[in-house]
C-alpha cells in the first residue's frame, strides 16, 4: 500500500486501480465466505488452509497446496522485510539494504520465538501507528498545482493491468493471517469469520479511497518513479514512514507466526519425508513451532538475500491464488454434496465458492499463463508424489461422497445394452487369497491396466470364518493390494462350497448394469473336484460371463520376448475375445515385447490358400498387427500339430466348446490333449456381443 499504490495508479490510472482493487477484493471476499463456511463446521487446528482442505478433500490435495501455501508465507515474510528495508534506505541511502533486511529478519524472528503472545501484542501498537499514518495522509496536500486530472496515466511508460494487478494482489492476502494461527485461537469458528470478513471490510474502503488522494494530488511520472511519494503529500511524513514500517513489519511478524505452523501441520500429517519430522516440534507453554520457525527463518534469510519486491510480489499472487481456489473448491464440494457431516453455522451458496474458483484461475492466467501452468504442474508433481506414498490418516474426508455422487450419475445413465465399441473386460478373480493364486491377479491386472475394473474375489469355509470377520479379511486384501500398487475391488463371501458359493457370487455381485462380464479363475488340480468345477463353468455359461480359465503354473515373464499363440477357429465367439484378449496383452505396458501369432489349421493346401487370404483382409481391417501362420494338416491329428507348433510358445490361447451334457467329459479330454503346454489359456465367450465388431 505504501510503497507500491502509487506506482500502481500511475500505471493504471484511478479506475484502473479501484477495478484492481474491487477484483481483488471480490476474490477474497468470496474466499472468505468458503474459509468461514469450513471453519463454522468443525474445530480448526493447527495448519490453517492446509488442515481445511486435507480434511475435506484429503491429504494428497492438501498436501499439494500446504506445500507452496507454506513457501508463498515464507515468502511473504521477506517480501515486507524487503519492502521495510528498501522504504529504510530511501531515508538513510548510507545504509545496506541486504544487511538492513538481514538484521530485521534475525530480530523479528527472535522475538516469534520466544513469544507468540508478545508478537501479537505488538500488533496492537503498529496498528495505531498504521491509523496514524493513514490520518496523516488524507490531511495532506498536493504535490504539485498542476494535474494530469484524475485518470492519471502515462500510456507511454505504463505497466499492463496484468503484471500491475500481480504486484497489488499481496496486499490483500492479510486473510490468511487468522486462518494461520487457527491452532492459537480460543474459538478459531467465532474469530476466523468475524476477524477476516472485518478485514477485508476496513482494507477496501482504505484501499477504494487512497487512489482517489493519489490521483488527484500527484502526477504519473512521480506515481511511478517515487516509491515514497505519500512522504511527500503527507500533512506529516513521518507518520508514513512509521506506517511503512508498522505495516511492514506487522506483516512480516504474521507470516512468521503463520509459515512455521503450516509447516508444522505439514510435519505432523506425515506429508514431509520423516527425516525432517524434528520440525513438528512444539516448545514451551504457548507450543511455539520452534524448530520450523528456525527453518523458516533461514529460508527468509536467503530470499531477503537474493530477492527484490517486484519480483517475489508475483511469485507471491500465485501461491496464493492456487491456494484460495482450492479453498474454494472444498467449500464448493462439500456445499454441493449436502453430506449430513457438514453442518456449519454459516451458511453459503455453493456457486458462491465456485465463482471464487473460476475467478483464482481466470486471474492466474491473465496474469501469466505460463507461471500459472508451472504452479498447476508443481502441486500437480507434489500430488503424484503424496499419492505413491500411500499416506495413512485418521480422518475422513469428502472424495468418498464426491465419488459416490459422480458413481450414482454415471449408474443410473450406464446403457443396458451391450455396445462393443464401449466393450471393456470388468474381471471378476477367483484367486481365493491373493498369495496363493497371484498369478490370476497380476494377469487380470495387466489385461486392464486402470482402464476398467477388477474385483477379487475369495470364498471362505462359512464353518471356520464368521461373518463378523469377513470386513477385516476384504480390508486386509485391499491393504495387500494397494502395497503392490494395484488397485481392485475385493469381496469375500462365506459357503462350505465353494463351487456354489462361487455361483451365488456371480448371481448376486455387481450393481444396476455394472455386473462382471468376465470370470477369471484357475484351472482344477483335483480329480474329486472335476465335475463340480465343470459344472460352474456351465453356470457361467449360462449367466453370460465370459470365461478365462489359467492354468494353476502360468507364468507370463514381464520382461522377455514373448509369443502367444492362438488357436483360431474363426471370428465369431471365442475367436473374437480371444484376439481382443491378445491384443490387451500386446498393447498393455505391463508386458514387453509381445508377438502375437494367429495359428489356424485347415486340412488341403488348397484350403489354405483362401484361409491365408482371409486373415489377411481380416487383420488388415482391425490394424492390430498380428502374425498369422495357417498349417496344412495332412491328415495329422489336430492336438499332436498344436503340441509340435506350440511347444516353445510363451502363452497359448484355446476356445472352449459351449458346455452341455457331455462338457465334463470334454474338458478333462481337453486338458489331457494339452497337457505337455504349461502356459496355456482357455477361452469361453458367453456374452451376448459381437466381439468382431470391437476390432473392426
Amino acid at each position: 500500500m505504501y510503497l507500491r499504490f502509487g506506482w500502481v495508479v500511475g500505471n493504471v490510472g484511478l479506475v484502473g486501480t479501484l477495478a484492481i482493487v474491487t477484483i481483488s477484493t471480490l476474490i477474497t471476499f468470496l474466499t472468505a465466505l468458503s474459509i468461514a463456511a469450513i471453519a463454522t463446521n468443525a474445530p480448526v487446528k493447527t495448519g490453517g488452509a492446509y488442515y481445511m482442505i486435507s480434511r475435506s478433500l484429503g491429504i494428497e490435495i492438501g498436501g499439494a497446496v500446504g506445500i507452496p501455501l507454506y513457501l508463498a508465507q515464507a515468502f511473504s515474510v521477506a517480501l515486507y522485510i524487503i519492502g521495510f528495508s528498501e522504504s529504510l534506505v530511501n531515508i538513510f541511502p548510507s545504509f545496506n539494504m541486504k544487511l538492513v533486511g538481514i538484521i530485521t529478519t534475525l530480530l523479528l524472528g527472535t522475538l516469534s520465538l520466544f513469544s507468540t503472545k508478545a508478537a501479537i501484542r505488538l500488533q496492537f501498537i503498529i496498528l495505531g501507528v498504521i491509523v496514524l499514518s493513514l490520518l496523516s495522509l488524507f490531511f495532506g496536500s498536493p504535490l504539485t498545482e498542476v494535474q494530469t486530472g484524475i485518470w492519471n496515466i502515462n500510456t507511454e511508460d505504463s505497466t499492463n493491468f496484468w503484471k500491475v494487478f500481480a504486484v497489488f494482489f499481496p496486499a490483500v492476502t492479510g486473510i490468511m493471517a487468522g486462518v494461520n494461527m487457527s491452532g492459537d485461537l480460543k474459538d478459531p469458528s467465532k474469530s476466523i469469520p468475524k476477524g477476516t470478513f472485518w478485514a477485508i471490510g476496513i482494507g477496501f474502503i482504505i484501499y477504494m479511497t487512497i487512489p482517489v488522494l493519489l490521483a488527484l494530488w500527484v502526477d504519473s511520472s512521480n506515481l511511478i518513479n517515487d516509491p515514497l511519494i505519500m512522504y511527500k503529500i503527507a500533512f506529516w511524513g513521518g507518520a508514513i514512514l512509521l506506517g511503512v514500517w508498522g505495516a511492514t513489519l506487522s506483516s512480516a511478524v504474521g507470516s512468521l507466526l503463520g509459515a512455521p505452523r503450516v509447516l508444522q501441520a505439514l510435519t505432523k500429517d506425515h506429508v514431509l519425508p520423516r527425516q525432517l519430522s524434528f520440525l513438528s516440534i512444539s516448545s514451551g507453554d504457548e507450543q511455539i513451532p520452534r524448530a520450523a520457525t528456525i527453518f523458516t527463518i533461514l529460508l527468509t534469510l536467503i530470499l531477503v538475500y537474493l530477492g527484490n519486491l517486484n519480483t517475489i510480489a508475483p511469485i507471491l499472487t500465485m501461491f496464493f491464488l492456487t491456494t484460495y481456489g482450492i479453498l474454494n473448491v472444498t467449500a464448493g464440494i462439500e456445499q454441493l454434496l449436502e453430506s449430513p457431516s457438514f453442518r456449519p453455522k454459516f451458511k453459503v451458496h455453493w456457486a458462491f465458492s465456485f465463482i471464487g474458483t473460476i475467478g483464482c484461475i481466470a486471474v492466474m492466467f491473465l496474469i501469466n499463463g505460463i507461471a500459472t501452468i508451472i504452479s498447476i504442474f508443481f502441486i500437480s508433481i507434489v500430488y503424484i508424489w503424496l499419492r505413491r506414498r500411500h499416506l495413512k490418516t485418521t480422518w475422513g474426508d469428502v472424495r468418498s461422497g464426491m465419488l459416490l455422487q459422480i458413481a450414482r450419475y454415471a449408474l443410473l445413465r450406464l446403457d443396458q445394452t451391450n455396445d462393443p465399441k464401449s466393450w471393456r473386460p470388468n474381471i471378476l478373480v477367483l484367486s481365493g487369497m491373493p498369495t496363493k493364486r497371484w498369478h490370476l491377479i497380476d494377469f487380470a491386472y495387466g489385461l486392464v491396466q486402470e482402464k476398467g475394473l477388477i474385483t477379487v474375489a475369495t470364498i471362505l469355509p462359512e464353518s471356520k470364518v464368521t461373518q463378523e470377520k469377513i470386513i477385516d479379511y476384504e480390508k486386509n486384501i485391499s491393504d495387500y493390494l494397494n502395497d503392490k500398487d494395484i488397485r481392485t475391488l475385493v469381496r469375500v463371501t462365506r459357503s462350505d462350497n465353494p463351487f456354489t458359493g462361487a455361483i451365488q457370487l456371480v448371481n448376486s455381485y455387481g450393481l444396476g448394469s455394472l455386473v462382471p462380464n468376465t470370470i477369471l479363475l484357475g484351472d482344477t488340480e483335483e480329480n474329486a473336484h472335476h465335475d463340480a468345477y465343470t459344472q460352474m463353468i456351465g453356470h457361467f455359461y449360462k449367466s453370460k460371463r465370459n470365461v478365462i480359465v489359467l492354468q494353476n503354473n502360468f507364468i507370463l515373464d514381464h520382461h522377455k520376448n514373448k509369443q502367444i499363440d492362438l488357436w483360431w477357429g474363426g471370428l465369431k465367439g471365442n475367436g473374437g475375445l480371444m484376439m481382443i484378449l491378445s491384443h490387451l496383452v500386446k498393447s498393455s505396458p505391463h508386458w514387453l515385447h509381445i508377438d502375437v501369432c494367429i495359428k489356424m489349421v485347415v486340412p488341403t493346401e488348397e484350403a489354405a490358400k483362401g484361409a491365408r487370404k482371409n486373415l489377411t483382409n481380416i487383420l488388415a481391417s482391425m490394424r492390430i498387427g498380428f502374425r498369422t501362420q495357417v498349417i496344412v494338416s495332412n491328415k495329422k491329428i489336430f492336438w499332436d500339430i498344436l503340441n509340435e507348433e506350440s511347444a516353445k510358445s510363451d502363452m497359448v490361447m484355446l476356445g472352449l466348446k459351449a458346455p452341455d451334457e457331455d462338457f465334463s467329459k470334454y474338458y478333462k479330454q481337453l486338458k489331457e490333449n494339452t497337457r505337455s503346454i504349461k502356459n496355456k489359456i482357455f477361452v469361453l465367450a458367453s456374452q451376448d456381443i459381437e466381439f468382431k465388431d470391437i476390432l473392426n
